[in-house]
């Protein structure tokens, strides 16, 4: 079984670009998966949702669905998230980002990546 890490600005795109993350990962995936944040996410957005405006409010929406869609927590013990992310990441891992730095850092890794195209749906590649 594939895990499939929730990094945190992959986690504020239903709000953002109004698409349904989860809807999107169960089109797009052939195989059975478990989704993963690790909790320096958590953190990030619960740090996001205190302050003011839409990112605040993309936050709150995103630690809303990690609790409704029971996306599995792992304790990173508040590592920097795309450090802790490049360390869990091996070949039965999908890291979800939009993040190009985190990208670059995994790429020598042989990880896959799913991301936003065209701003309405997610591809992997």
């Amino acid at each position: 079984m594939k895990k499939i890490i929730l990094d945190t600005n992959f986690l504020t795109l239903p709000h953002q670009f109004n698409v349904d993350i989860f809807e999107e990962i169960n089109r797009i995936m052939e195989e059975e998966y478990e989704l993963i944040t690790l909790s320096s996410v958590i953190g990030e957005l619960k740090k996001i949702s205190e302050s003011r405006g839409n990112d605040a409010v993309a936050a709150k929406i995103a630690l809303e669905l990690v609790e409704k869609k029971n996306v599995k927590v792992i304790n990173t013990n508040n590592k920097n998230v795309d450090n802790a992310i490049v360390a869990i990441a091996d070949k039965n891992t999908i890291i979800a980002t939009n993040d190009k730095a985190l990208k670059k850092k995994i790429k020598n890794k042989n990880v896959k990546v799913i991301y936003l195209r065209g701003k309405k749906h997610l591809d992997m590649g």
